[in-house]
């Protein structure tokens, strides 16, 4: 038996006060239109307490009508294996010969009995961030694309991903910064930190865009999540007014021109060539870049290159540099941005919440509840709500301030000087490129 989420429920409420029919609800969440009008209706007599749903069989419960043994079997597969599904656990009940003889439950059956027992984890249905609009483009440096590509060994230095930067109306070549993962084998990813100083050192040369088209990559988006929340990068891009414009879940063409952009870096830096080190690599890519933007035709530009096609995108719309970041923050476009949101979560069975990484305590009388989180910025709280109408609880929000969202670079940004000890580590050398960007190396 299928049952309805609370965001369904939910959904449900919203739409009818829109003034939209029990059919065209039904058409448009996939309910029938009996269940729409059943929830319609409990809402009308029993208020917002009525989202709380009281199925059949409350006193004894999924697999009652089955052996003891049978349910303590399916228990302590589950508990032995956690990736076991309902399906699976149906199969091997099959092959188990003291049941061979004996009714099995159905798939759904044991799913609700898992489900009970708090050995599965609530379906939430999807809730897409806030997207923002995308006029058609009449200047440079309005929209930049922005993608690492697939790793490739380069001898000398090792395992790299370039992480590619480009303007989408004038087809310049912003940055291409080489970002190490490995010596023999990958043994990291680009991390939040990579991302942040490969956007500062093209925002300290170009300035900052209006929008940045990504992919879905971890570090962008949290794609574990039905509901997700803006990761750290996203919120710091907010905190600089740069919106973030999210593509459709594998269509890497929807990015076609950094797309072209991998090729093209790879075919003119990397193949055939070695280097010293990994700052011999960053050097050729940055002087190369020069014949790229300057010389090399653009197919796309009528077989001008990009900064002869558009000699203005050397003039940044908005200017950028990293010591003034921290004063550029503005974190009431975050809380803008956060109060257009709403998050569902499965409470955990100590009464805690996880958000955006940060942990939320909300007691242990709210263990396992589904609960809708909304932000209110008029006081920067979360508001964390259960399908019972009194339970509500309001909770500061946590990570939202320049320090936490600034990074490595919020300790640099005062030091007179600084200097690395060798050998150095791919976090030193990081280290070393802000220092750059920043003027403060000795």
């Amino acid at each position: 038996m299928k049952i309805t989420t609370l965001e369904q429920r939910l959904q449900m409420v919203e739409l009818a006060r829109a003034g939209h029919s029990a059919p065209q609800i039904a058409s448009q969440i996939g309910w029938s239109r009996a269940t729409i009008r059943k929830w319609q209706r409990r809402i009308r007599q029993q208020g917002r307490s009525a989202l709380t749903s009281v199925l059949g069989r409350p006193t004894r419960g999924a697999l009652s009508a089955f052996p003891p043994e049978m349910r303590a079997t399916l228990q302590r597969w589950r508990a032995d294996h956690p990736g076991w599904g309902a399906k699976t656990l149906r199969a091997e009940l099959e092959a188990e010969k003291h049941f061979q003889h004996q009714p099995l439950p159905s798939c759904r059956s044991i799913a609700r009995f898992l489900q009970a027992e708090g050995l599965s984890r609530a379906r939430l249905r999807h809730q897409a961030l806030p997207t923002p609009m995308r006029p058609v483009l009449q200047a440079p440096h309005e929209e930049w694309e922005m993608d690492a590509r697939g790793e490739e060994r380069v001898p000398g230095v090792g395992l790299v991903m370039l992480i590619d930067l480009n303007d989408r109306l004038s087809r310049v070549r912003l940055l291409s910064y080489p970002c190490w993962v490995g010596d023999q084998r990958v043994t990291r990813a680009p991390s939040t930190a990579d991302y942040q100083l490969a956007l500062r050192l093209a925002f300290a040369e170009w300035g900052l865009p209006d929008r940045i088209a990504v992919d879905h990559d971890v570090v962008f988006f949290d794609s574990r999540s039905a509901s997700p929340f803006p990761t750290r990068l996203h919120l710091w891009l907010l905190g600089l007014d740069v919106a973030l414009v999210f593509g459709p879940m594998r269509r890497p063409t929807e990015r076609g021109l950094t797309e072209r952009s991998h090729q093209l870096w790879g075919q003119q830096v990397l193949e055939g060539q070695q280097f010293a080190d990994w700052e011999a690599l960053y050097q050729a890519v940055t002087q190369r870049r020069q014949f790229l933007n300057e010389r090399l035709p653009c197919a796309r530009l009528g077989e001008v290159p990009p900064l002869v096609a558009y000699p203005q995108a050397r003039t940044p719309r908005r200017e950028y540099r990293p010591e003034w970041e921290a004063q550029a923050l503005d974190l009431e476009c975050i809380y803008a941005y956060l109060a257009l949101g709403r998050w569902f979560r499965l409470v955990s069975s100590i009464g805690t919440v996880t958000l955006g990484g940060q942990v939320y305590g909300l007691g242990r009388a709210w263990a396992r509840e589904q609960v809708e989180i909304t932000f209110d910025a008029t006081d920067q709280h979360l508001v964390f709500q259960a399908a019972r109408e009194d339970s509500i609880k309001r909770l500061p929000i946590q990570g939202i301030n320049p320090t936490a969202l600034m990074g490595e670079l919020g300790p640099l940004v005062n030091l007179p000087a600084f200097q690395l000890a060798l050998p150095m580590s791919w976090e030193a050398w990081r280290v070393l490129r802000l220092n750059d960007i920043l003027g403060a190396t000795t």
